[in-house]
């Protein structure tokens, strides 16, 4: 007796329920992600930082008093500062992001405490005629901050957190004479790489 053929749907293998369950665990987990992320951060923004820290390393680095040099370097985070408040919010707005939600404030306070703690120690660097060490405490404490502020937004924040620390632990090892350089490689260049990043592939 001949067997009847089988069917094309017949002879397809059904799919394991065990692979369903783990693309739905997978959907599941995602969807958390995203829900317990800060995704506002501006790519926009970071880029619009990176130039003008780029101009201010330009002009702190043909000052030559060191009250000059600090000045330039605090009126560029002032200006940093505004720019960031304004694009984060703007960005928020446009993905409807309640900024003040729980991923918003855990953001927040994951990333504030680093720049507080650098504010003093400037005060304190600068009094005691200790600011050739100003470029490495500055980039370091902000590299902390994004690296621990970053695990609550998207992968690529974190990973630019820690590039600033390296480049913070390099301005704290090499001589004096390489910290605006630093400073321009990392508050300059890393934010317009990144925010290039951010901007094409996280929503501007």
């Amino acid at each position: 007796m001949t067997s009847l053929p089988r069917s094309a749907d017949m002879s397809d293998e059904p799919i394991p329920l065990h692979d369903h369950a783990i693309e739905s665990v997978r959907v599941i987990r995602d969807a958390m992600e995203r829900a317990g992320s800060f995704t506002a951060v501006p790519g926009a923004g970071m880029i619009a930082i990176g130039l003008t820290a780029l101009v201010a390393a330009a002009v702190a680095a043909s000052t030559e008093t060191g009250p000059s040099w600090l000045t330039t370097w605090i009126v560029e985070g002032c200006i940093a500062s505004a720019i960031a408040t304004v694009t984060i919010v703007r960005k928020a707005r446009r993905l409807a992001l309640p900024l003040r939600s729980g991923p918003a404030r855990k953001f927040a306070l994951a990333f504030l405490p680093s720049l507080f703690a650098g504010a003093a120690l400037t005060f304190t660097l600068a009094s005691h005629g200790l600011g050739a060490l100003l470029p490495g405490t500055w980039l370091l404490l902000y590299g902390t901050a994004v690296t621990a502020a970053g695990a609550l937004s998207v992968r690529i924040v974190p990973v630019m957190g820690v590039m600033f620390m390296g480049l913070g632990v390099a301005a704290l090892i090499l001589s004096p004479g390489q910290g605006n350089a630093l400073m321009a490689a990392g508050f300059g260049g890393l934010h317009v790489a990144f925010g290039v990043a951010i901007a094409r592939n996280y929503g501007g």
